[in-house]
């Protein structure tokens, strides 16, 4: 996990470096150069789909290198951008028939930083709230998998365990979603007796841009619409 976050944000300072390019000497030679630097960005980009982070990492500092020897020779001109710590944000819950309550969430997850969702287990939703989820696990935990939002996500702990997930995913900042006020109190606990520096946000309000945007709205619409 940690070279895949190290890849996202070499390839990050890549793409700001080419926004800020200014081509102070457009001989072809140059403009070959440039275009190879981007064409090491775009195989990092597509290594970093196919999970070969090292190999990534490789293309970033070879597409590093040209624009840096091409700026020390006055060729051209940029500015890489400020170290700044790419912040890993945990997401957790059922993610039961996928709304757009649940799209809001993951979008605003991604707007802190790294998204890293832990999709909760049968059991433990049985065990909270004294029924199986309609979509299977493993299947919910494919469809989030693909949501362009999220970089990583993982089946929880059969027993439900936060410190646990603290531990392994460390999370800068733990995002909520509006109903999520009993987790909340238990996360806020956690941390403060352990110490840790996690920022903790919870969603206000419910997403109503859509008339369907909760599990339970979808469900109630099936029923009314198709039930017997």
């Amino acid at each position: 996990m940690e070279e895949k976050i190290l890849l996202k944000k070499y390839i990050i300072n890549l793409e700001k470096a080419f926004e800020s390019l200014k081509i102070l000497d457009r001989n072809k030679n140059v403009l070959d150069i440039i275009d190879l630097a981007k064409c090491y960005l775009s195989d990092a980009r597509y290594y970093f789909e196919k999970g070969e982070y090292t190999t990534g990492i490789s293309c970033i500092a070879y597409g590093e290198g040209l624009l840096d020897s091409l700026r020390k020779l006055g060729k051209i001109d940029f500015k890489w951008p400020r170290s700044r710590k790419i912040r890993r944000v945990v997401v957790g819950g059922t993610f039961d028939i996928i709304h757009p309550g649940h799209l809001y969430l993951l979008r605003r997850a991604k707007k802190y930083g790294y998204v890293i969702v832990i999709v909760a287990r049968d059991s433990t939703v049985k065990k909270l709230k004294n029924k199986v989820p309609i979509i299977p696990e493993k299947q919910r935990l494919e469809i989030i998998r693909s949501i362009k939002y999220v970089d990583e996500a993982y089946l929880g702990y059969k027993n439900i365990n936060i410190l646990k997930v603290i531990e392994k995913y460390r999370p800068d900042i733990i995002l909520l979603g509006p109903d999520q006020i009993y987790l909340e109190h238990m996360i806020r606990k956690i941390v403060s007796e352990k110490g840790l520096n996690i920022e903790i946000k919870r969603l206000k309000k419910k997403y109503d841009k859509y008339m369907y945007s909760s599990t339970s709205d979808i469900i109630k619409h099936i029923i009314e619409e198709y039930g017997e």
